[in-house]
């Protein structure tokens, strides 16, 4: 008999802590913070957000009130080391203009309402898909809902878990359905399937000393 779901994705994750230990994700000092890197991240890898979130905050312009103020061509400039800048840019735009409107500028007013309803809202936000919404509720609110990325889809496709052409919905339902609906489990979990993807499970997968080996 197969295992089942349940015990395959606890396997998972019991093989990845121990190999990796916690994550420590998501780096950021505050929820504005850490909601301004999930928008900035998109295309670009850590290193390049920390550097444009730097830029921002030398400027004191890490806030909602700054950010929307200031002109669509300076925030460009400051967040450029995080790539496709001038799309950013706006994306910025209008996911503060959202925060200004719904909540005052407050990340913790955004908290208080069900993960699923600010879920619907941020979808509405121009540039904000999915895996960026999740991110926000998640690392930025602290609220239960798993990220799904190219990573996760890569591991679990290759595990023969999960056909990678299955939607979004599908790989987050899978998670959500069989695991407890816990914050800190998801963060680790979705941080550990980025360590492996980045270290094992690569577009050409090194496969020896992967702490999935054999799964």
């Amino acid at each position: 008999m197969k295992p089942s779901h349940r015990s395959r994705l606890n396997t998972i994750y019991s093989k990845l802590y121990k190999a990796f230990g916690p994550q420590h994700w998501w780096p950021g000092e505050t929820p504005f913070e850490v909601a301004v890197g999930a928008i900035l991240t998109q295309n670009t890898n850590w290193g390049n957000v920390e550097k444009a979130i730097d830029n921002l905050k030398r400027e004191g312009k890490l806030n909602a009130s700054a950010i929307h103020k200031i002109t669509p061509e300076r925030l460009a400039s400051l967040i450029k080391p995080a790539g496709y800048f001038n799309v950013k840019a706006k994306r910025l735009k209008h996911f503060v203009d959202f925060l200004l409107k719904e909540y005052g500028g407050r990340m913790a007013d955004m908290k208080r309402e069900e993960p699923d309803a600010i879920r619907e809202k941020l979808l509405k936000v121009n540039g904000i898909g999915p895996e960026t919404a999740d991110s926000i509720i998640l690392y930025a609110l602290g609220r239960p809902v798993f990220v799904i990325d190219a990573y996760t889809k890569r591991v679990m496709s290759r595990h023969n878990i999960m056909d990678h052409d299955a939607t979004y919905g599908s790989f987050q339902e899978l998670f959500q359905f069989y695991l407890k609906r816990d914050v800190r489990l998801f963060n680790e979990y979705h941080a550990l399937f980025v360590r492996v993807a980045k270290e094992h499970c690569r577009t050409k997968p090194i496969c020896e000393g992967c702490p999935l080996e054999g799964l």
